[in-house]
């Protein structure tokens, strides 16, 4: 039984290309952490002195947590539900209680999809803004561009007050609803047409425009007034600041949850995976690639802020869609451009990301229930535009809760499942399939004895400091 896939997936939509498998994950893996957070980790911890660390752990986790989900999915031929059920029965337990732990990271990818549609809805909305020229209209008052960003995100403390927000107001009264319904839309689009024909398609030509536009910009902020403190100050290194905790756990964050490790978009990835790729050569892709995303996106961000004197002093949405657009709004007539190749290029960055983690859920109906793509494509959609529009007011609460809590916790289970489940000559074929050469002899026990304790630890440090990565 544990030699051979399952039946019910023999005959399911996959990859046609080894690059085709590599640029969707990469896009799975290059989101909001690479843009809105990385720079201002690079910024606030000092500039090489958080690189080191966080290049090192890129490296552990791609070579552990990333090899470690693509086998366990291509060799379970399922998503996390039906790939830990197997792993269960292949040590001679019952398969149903594998099945019944592996719906926790379909749940975390679910949650976190739901919270990706609102970012999503913003996102889209600035685009539109910055390519019409609203965004750059708004000049250098900056409390012109706060209001702007206050009114497509509303926040209230509590759940409950930002459900009774909407349901008061009306679904379009408050928020950003159309904006969300609309790349609701797209992902359903994309998705619908299945893995090969919408989700490797629209990656093999979302990513290398994202990557192509990062660097438009880069080029051209290089040559601004000023550009040349953000690249002193990102290859600065403090010998000190290598000896703060702070600077290790944070560093280790960002690459745990940049990666994408969480037990269900590279497991399900993977299970589409044909079985002559190398699992070794595309988890070192991806860490790759993924790697240079953040890069690019620091040599854009950094140097851009310091052309006005600035540093990043906070990440995430304040970045994104205030403290960033004052700046490019600052850069003359050009800036309108740059401003809409940004927004473009997030835009790129988001489906690509949000496509992934609305798959988990979509592949669970489509083995469990034997719902067919489209059906199940729109049935989680629903879900997932449905609570979206409802919890807009508690979107960082919400995405703070998943990442924190459920997506370190399913990379453990994952783990586990992997290191601690199976038996260990059939993980080690597993992850050997399809390559030139076995895997080094440190792969296993490093994973077993390291990786694993480390999801742990994402998940008590960003419990204790209120999120890591």
């Amino acid at each position: 039984m544990s030699g051979s896939a399952p039946s019910n997936v023999e005959n399911r939509d996959g990859f046609k290309s080894k690059w085709g498998f590599i640029l969707a994950c990469i896009g799975s893996a290059v989101g909001m952490a690479n843009i809105w957070r990385f720079p201002a980790m690079v910024s606030k911890y000092g500039g090489m002195t958080f690189l080191l660390p966080y290049f090192l752990f890129v490296v552990l986790i791609g070579m552990s947590g990333v090899m470690e989900e693509f086998s366990l999915g291509r060799w379970g031929g399922a998503g996390p539900v039906g790939s830990f059920g197997r792993a269960v029965e292949d040590r001679g337990g019952k398969r149903g209680i594998g099945e019944i732990i592996g719906a926790i990271p379909v749940i975390g990818s679910m949650g976190l999809a739901i919270g990706y549609s609102v970012v999503m809805g913003w996102i889209f909305k600035y685009t539109k803004m910055a390519i019409t020229g609203e965004l750059f209209g708004l000049g250098q008052e900056m409390s012109a561009i706060g209001g702007a960003f206050g009114s497509v995100a509303p926040e209230t403390e509590t759940l409950g007050e930002g459900v009774s927000m909407m349901v008061q107001n009306g679904i379009f009264g408050v928020g950003n609803g159309v904006w969300i319904i609309i790349a609701i839309v797209v992902s359903v689009v994309i998705m619908a047409l299945g893995v090969s024909g919408g989700i490797e398609k629209a990656c093999k030509v979302m990513i290398p425009l994202l990557f192509g536009l990062f660097l438009v910009m880069a080029v051209y902020i290089a040559t601004l007034p000023g550009a040349m403190d953000g690249y002193k100050f990102i290859f600065s290194l403090d010998p000190k600041g290598l000896l703060n905790w702070e600077v290790w756990i944070f560093a280790f964050g960002q690459a745990f949850f940049s990666l994408s490790v969480a037990g269900n978009g590279s497991v399900i990835y993977g299970s589409y995976l044909g079985k002559d790729v190398e699992i070794s050569s595309s988890a070192r892709n991806v860490a790759v690639f993924d790697t240079l995303a953040a890069l690019v996106a620091m040599f854009v961000i950094i140097p851009a802020m310091a052309t006005t004197g600035q540093e990043v002093s906070g990440g995430g949405p304040g970045l994104m869609f205030v403290s960033l657009p004052f700046v490019f709004n600052g850069m003359g007539g050009f800036g309108w451009v740059i401003g809409a190749f940004f927004f473009i290029a997030v835009l790129f960055a988001g489906t690509t990301s949000i496509i992934n983690l609305y798959e988990t859920p979509v592949a669970f109906l489509q083995e469990k229930l034997k719902l067919n793509r489209l059906v199940s494509t729109i049935v989680i959609h629903v879900i997932g535009l449905v609570v979206a529009l409802l919890i807009q007011p508690w979107t960082s609460q919400w995405m703070d809760m998943v990442s924190i809590y459920i997506c370190p916790f399913g990379a453990a289970l994952a783990g586990v499942m992997f290191f601690w489940v199976m038996k260990k000559q059939t993980a080690l074929d597993a992850v050997n399939e399809g390559a030139k050469k076995p895997i080094g002899k440190g792969f296993y026990p490093f994973g077993k004895f390291v990786y694993v304790p480390l999801c742990i630890v994402a998940l008590i440090a960003g419990a204790a400091l209120g999120g890591i990565g």
